[in-house]
């Protein structure tokens, strides 16, 4: 008997949009139940595809024909803001089909910020609890690689972004909305609104049965009626109270015990005990790139916080480390709204403030507009940002790298960034 996925795409004619680890997964799974089956892959990007019955679609015009296909399952990278699709064709991705196909509990967590904090919580505290889960999706691990070790009991959590929800057409069993900020806004048509929309789809289709927790401090009703929404609604509020402390080092800060409070009341809808909740806060281990500590280097304690692309998370970082006194900041100009932030960052203690391009000269000029005291410079790059980092910076205090931008201007991605920041600090702090 054929896998309920499989089952579902065996006579549609498939084209694989983007060949990136989640692509090759998404071909890799359908080769090894129809081996035979033809299969269009489509990329930017020449592509190299091992495997008969392989159609391969490169270069600029790789997405002129997505309307020849019956389905098409789509990387989250690749952005839709100008193809049309018309009848007959479906737009899906690997989060959909495994929400709507997957034998097993879901628990999907999404947001601008905090997403992969709160699933990795999540996590540790179901493992903790006994059960049988399994952490993927935007995380870095494609859903379809777990598909054939699930069991009804096993327990997903999925980290869900964005472009992963924008063409999924249902909803995991418990939904965590852990904020909405400004993001992603040249991805999607209608800018703010489309991104917002996509976000909404983990919980639209959501039953009585199951559970929609969300961030009751920021509140949500500019763009969700709750009374519309079916499911049983938890509001978390940063002064929720815990039945434990929160100790651990890597979850210091306001923002930190709000996605504890997030992952906690997951855990408790699967019946997990306090205590084995606080053990799997315990268990945390940190998030690379998330307030990330290089070390310290010359006197100066570096960290690493290339995964904060918004103001909010900048300002999340520099409140939890307290000790901040030069900040690096800057990446791709996306149309964000820095105004707020820029006043924000006039009134701070930071000392220093080094920007990268694009964004980084743009903010730091900005405030040099203001008339401010502090040391304020544009830096050509990183490299640059980092030796004037070591200059600058007094001794027992922090350097935070923490972009409030995306990478994608210099960086294949922030992971690219902030891997190439630590190589900085190590290369310079050991001269």
């Amino acid at each position: 008997m054929l896998p309920k996925i499989i089952e579902y795409l065996k006579d549609k004619s498939i084209l694989i949009l983007g060949y990136g680890r989640e692509g090759q997964s998404s071909y890799n799974y359908i080769k090894k139940y129809l081996p035979e089956k033809p299969v269009t892959i489509a990329d930017r990007n020449s592509v190299s595809v091992d495997g008969e019955n392989v159609e391969i679609i490169s270069g600029d015009g790789y997405l002129d024909r997505v309307n020849d296909f019956d389905l098409v399952l789509k990387s989250p990278g690749i952005s839709f803001k100008d193809v049309e699709i018309t009848d007959g064709t479906e737009v899906t991705c690997e989060v959909d089909l495994f929400l709507r196909f997957a034998d097993c509990r879901k628990v999907g967590i999404t947001g601008s910020k905090g997403k992969t904090t709160t699933s990795t919580l999540t996590y540790e505290m179901l493992k903790a609890g006994g059960f049988d889960a399994r952490l993927i999706g935007n995380i870095g691990v494609p859903v379809f690689e777990t598909l054939d070790s699930l069991n009804p009991d096993t327990v997903a959590v999925i980290e869900m972004s964005s472009h992963q929800l924008e063409f999924t057409h249902a909803s995991p069993e418990v939904a965590i909305l852990t904020n909405i900020y400004e993001e992603h806004l040249d991805h999607y048509k209608g800018g703010m609104t489309g991104y917002v929309n996509a976000k909404l789809n983990i919980v639209r289709h959501q039953n009585e049965s199951n559970t929609f927790i969300y961030n009751g401090t920021q509140g949500i009703s500019d763009w969700l009626d709750l009374d519309s929404v079916k499911s049983n609604k938890i509001g978390v509020k940063l002064d929720d109270a815990l039945p434990f402390e929160i100790t651990n080092e890597h979850l210091l800060g306001v923002h930190n015990r709000q996605d504890v409070l997030f992952a906690y009341n997951a855990a408790k809808t699967f019946g997990v005990s306090d205590a084995d909740c606080e053990k799997g806060a315990q268990n945390f281990s940190g998030i690379e790139h998330r307030m990330e500590k290089v070390g310290t280097f010359k006197g100066i304690t570096f960290y690493n916080d290339c995964i904060a692309t918004i103001p909010h998370a900048v300002e999340c970082a520099v409140e939890a480390l307290k000790n901040v006194d030069t900040l690096i900041i800057g990446g791709k100009d996306r149309g964000l709204d820095y105004s707020e932030f820029i006043d924000w960052l006039a009134e701070s203690s930071i000392g220093n403030i080094i920007g990268t391009p694009e964004t980084g000269h743009s903010i730091v000029n900005a405030i040099k507009a203001k008339g401010s005291d502090k040391t304020l410079i544009c830096a050509a790059d990183l490299d640059e940002a980092v030796r004037t980092a070591y200059e600058k910076t007094a001794k027992g205090k922090i350097c935070l790298l923490s972009p409030a931008a995306s990478s994608y201007n210099v960086y294949k991605n922030f992971e690219f960034k902030g891997r190439h920041y630590k190589e900085l600090v190590n290369k310079y702090g050991l001269d």
